[in-house]
């Protein structure tokens, strides 16, 4: 009798949990800037979930105050109640990490994995494709040298970065406003710091598409054409190749550079424009053999409905940690599948975004193509989760176990800290004076 009861788990009282606080950890370089939420309860267990990446726990501290002494097994509740306050891209990051971490919590609550509490398994293990950049002055055969080093790794899908960042030094290859090149150049040397001050080139980088003024000359066609060319001399024609960060350029000139590139059988073209100009995206799908794809920065169901209904892209590539969160995450992809159109999960954040992207992606429907990773460089990036004795991706591919929640039962604070972000140090610290804010919030009189 006494070894009986040993087994059984009295560690938690699902309709008793409470939550109790809420706290973050910033890190740099896992591979972006990202932050981690932690939520605890009073029965001793937390949930992770992570605010999307070059955001702000800004999003998610407002929120604070109107989880506090909920039952975080009531995902939906929750959810409903919180996601006014989601927005598009960075802005969806508060919303969408905190409904993450109450699936953790669910999860650990109730001991099953989350793909199991949205409906089980659809495949064992999820395909990974790495994103691939090359920093500084290379040619299209440095890329291919680094896209077949992912091969080499175990990857069966590619994607690589291909625009106008490569022809701002090309002279003649492209047409703007004179001085505007050069905004783009200094854009770019301020790009990667994410500190830009400038207040000239940050209205650079909030300007639309079609209204920059920017365009790509046939000389500047024929640079990227026979970029790509290298690329995939040195790779072949076997492997899955998209393409993504073509530039504030206009859809004229992306629909210019989709039918020369239709010869290289190219996977998908990437945020060619805005995703919200659904009829450009419509013109674009209609024009070019080269598949469509958008959505990274979409939060919410009904922002992507007028692109799948519309069929204005072949593929929904949304990021849970904007979209709203693993929940909103599969109705978005089942949406999808309902009207033929592909999906694949945009990831670049740290193992916990990464570890609620899978579960997605595991559970999700027959359109799921694959989920992206960024992290393949960053030796340090499964030391994050405490007691990981393998990968979490091996040779281009992601197998959950049935550890219960998002499969993360411990982060290495250790680890941590040693990459904190300077900007916003301290671990896991005290957001203690954010209990008790308070708002009219009702969006209806």
């Amino acid at each position: 009798m006494q070894k009986c009861e040993a087994n059984i788990k009295t560690a938690s009282h699902p309709s008793g949990l409470r939550i109790t606080d809420m706290r973050f950890t910033d890190i740099v370089g896992a591979p972006m800037d990202c932050t981690v939420l932690r939520i605890d309860t009073n029965q001793g267990i937390s949930g992770y979930g992570e605010i999307r990446d070059f955001s702000n726990r800004f999003y998610a501290l407002e929120l604070k105050r109107l989880i506090l002494g909920e039952n975080p097994c009531c995902i939906n509740k929750i959810f409903h109640k919180i996601r006014q306050f989601g927005g598009h891209a960075r802005q969806g990051g508060g919303v969408s990490g905190i409904e993450t971490a109450l699936w953790d919590l669910a999860g650990k609550a109730y001991g099953v994995p989350v793909y199991q509490m949205l409906g089980g398994k659809c495949r064992d293990k999820v395909r990974v494709y790495c994103d691939t950049d090359v920093s500084g002055k290379h040619t299209g055969r440095d890329m291919g040298l680094a896209l077949k080093s992912r091969i080499e790794s175990g990857y069966t899908m590619l994607k690589m970065d291909l625009g106008v960042d490569l022809l701002v030094d090309v002279d003649g290859a492209l047409n703007a406003p004179l001085g505007y090149v050069e905004q783009m150049r200094k854009h770019n040397r301020e790009e990667l710091s994410f500190g830009i001050t400038d207040k000239n080139v940050t209205d650079f980088m909030n300007t639309q598409h079609p209204f920059t003024g920017l365009s790509i000359t046939e000389l500047g066609l024929d640079y990227l054409e026979d970029y790509v060319k290298q690329a995939r001399d040195m790779v072949g024609y076997d492997v899955p190749l998209a393409i993504d960060h073509i530039g504030h350029v206009n859809y004229q000139s992306c629909l210019k550079l989709a039918k020369r590139l239709e010869k290289f059988n190219i996977f998908w073209m990437e945020d060619c424009v805005p995703w919200f100009y659904t009829d450009q995206w419509k013109v674009l799908s209609d024009s070019t053999t080269v598949p469509m794809c958008t959505g990274e920065d979409i939060f919410g169901r009904d922002a992507f409905r007028p692109l799948i209904e519309n069929r204005a892209v072949s593929v929904i590539h949304p990021d849970v940690l904007t979209a709203g969160g693993i929940g909103e995450s599969m109705r978005i992809i089942e949406m999808a599948e309902e009207k033929g159109i592909a999906a694949a999960v945009h990831m670049a954040e740290t193992p916990v975004g990464c570890m609620a992207a899978a579960h997605v992606c595991t559970a999700a429907g027959d359109n799921l193509l694959a989920m992206e990773y960024h992290a393949h460089d960053v030796a340090w990036w499964d030391s994050m989760v405490k007691g990981s004795s393998r990968p979490i991706v091996q040779n281009g591919w992601l197998e959950l176990t049935d550890r219960p929640g998002l499969g993360i039962e411990e982060l290495d604070d250790e680890v941590l800290a040693e990459h904190i972000n300077p900007k916003r140090p301290g671990v896991w610290e005290s957001t203690e004076e954010w209990n008790h804010e308070w708002a009219h919030d009702r969006i209806w009189s």
